[in-house]
């Protein structure tokens, strides 16, 4: 089995006297223009630091003392000379242990989804870049990434802010998923204005994620909730059930076909969103415990998933010390990683790399597996982009081209 290469490192600063409890790095993001990274450090401190230079500085420095060498050459806080041409680092206190994040850039010609508004707060120009901070205490705190000021402090939840995830059309609606057992949406464009509250979870929700074309939410959570939310009525379309245990993250494939979901069951099921089917099952612990045995402790718990720009690739992080790539053609690993203590993964926007958050507030970063793309899979994207399955499979074709063109 073919091992990942691994790229760098940035270590959370420790000090002689730190308490392990509260450094848990929860949540790592990339920019969706790739200009940022950001990661929770743990003890309320939001990293932000320019992705370009830190990935040169890697191949530069080698993996060891990364943290260091990053600090000493990334230029330092300087909240008025930061411009989007030359980013820069930033280290924000939350002021609440960080549990989510995610970015979120401005397309201007996205309206506010409130049509009569007169007066606005904020601008939010072209030019736009925000960063989404879930904290402890329910509350969201949104952030200008260019120069590090707050903008925002949206308050509702009444408990842990656990997933944010944007719309990635630009209209800078939020989704917020809470311990509260709620889903919240919020239209930054219209400063913040909770527009609707999404309830239908017995329990804590876990994560959310918006389908590439914003129309669709997928939102997961404890006693094995995988729900379908139609983000335009903000109604649910369906259950999907299959998870023996709490669901605890979803992504969508870049292409909007697909849906991974990673449990405490120790697997992660890769669904047809669009009939509610599953297509395979990537399993962390063999053979797959009954689904009596699925909600024990048993070291294999998956933490979190996460779906590869190239839409053939997906990393999950579990409890036994391992990362594993898989690919969608194939039923086995084709890459791992020793890491101990995983708690999220994230693809770089461009995929070629994978960054780890861990227990101790640090995150590693893996090269991820190389793949020339076969015609079918370039096919399927581009059709997949536009049709949801069951338009494909009415398309006036000969059958196998239509089972050439489906997952």
């Amino acid at each position: 089995l073919a091992r990942s290469r691994p790229i760098g490192e940035l270590l959370a600063p420790t000090s002689p006297f730190d308490k392990k409890c509260g450094r848990e790095n929860w949540t790592v993001a990339f920019a969706p223009d790739g200009s940022y990274f950001a990661w929770s450090q743990g003890h309320r401190i939001v990293k932000l630091v320019p992705w370009t230079k830190c990935f040169n500085n890697f191949l530069l420095h080698g993996t060891k003392n990364v943290a260091n060498s990053v600090n000493t050459r990334l230029s330092r806080q300087n909240s008025d000379g930061c411009q989007k041409n030359k980013p820069c680092e930033h280290i924000i206190d939350c002021g609440d242990i960080v549990w989510s994040l995610a970015f979120g850039s401005s397309v201007p010609e996205k309206q506010s989804r409130c049509v009569n508004i007169e007066w606005h707060r904020f601008k939010f120009g072209q030019d736009q870049l925000l960063l989404a901070t879930g904290l402890n205490n329910g509350r969201i705190k949104i952030w200008d990434v260019y120069t590090g000021k707050l903008l925002l402090n949206l308050m509702d939840h009444t408990e842990v802010v656990r997933d944010l995830t944007f719309a990635p059309d630009g209209s800078l609606i939020l989704v917020s998923a809470s311990r509260d057992k709620t889903l919240r949406v919020w239209d930054l464009k219209d400063d913040g204005n909770m527009m609707k509250v999404l309830r239908g979870h017995q329990n804590w929700v876990y994560g959310c994620a918006f389908s590439p074309d914003s129309s669709i939410l997928c939102s997961v959570g404890a006693s094995k909730a995988v729900f379908l939310w139609d983000m335009d009525k903000y109604s649910m379309i369906r259950k999907l059930e299959g998870h023996h245990n709490d669901v605890v993250a979803c992504e969508f494939s870049p292409d909007g076909a697909l849906l991974a979901t990673a449990s405490y069951d120790t697997r992660v099921y890769v669904w047809d969103p669009h009939i509610g089917v599953i297509l395979m099952e990537f399993g962390h612990l063999f053979p797959a415990p009954t689904p009596i045995f699925a909600g024990g402790a048993n070291d294999r718990w998956v933490r979190s998933v996460s779906f590869s720009y190239d839409g053939l690739h997906i990393a999950s992080l579990a409890d036994d010390k391992m990362v594993r790539f898989w690919s969608i053609e194939e039923d086995y690993p084709v890459q791992v990683a020793p890491l101990n203590n995983g708690l999220c993964c994230a693809f770089s926007t461009d995929g070629s790399v994978l960054a780890a958050g861990m227990h101790d507030g640090s995150v590693y970063f893996w090269a991820t597996p190389k793949h020339v793309s076969s015609l079918q899979h370039l096919c399927r994207m581009v059709i997949r982009r536009v049709m949801p399955t069951s338009q494909v499979r009415n398309l006036p074709v000969p059958s196998k081209v239509v089972e050439f063109l489906s997952y």
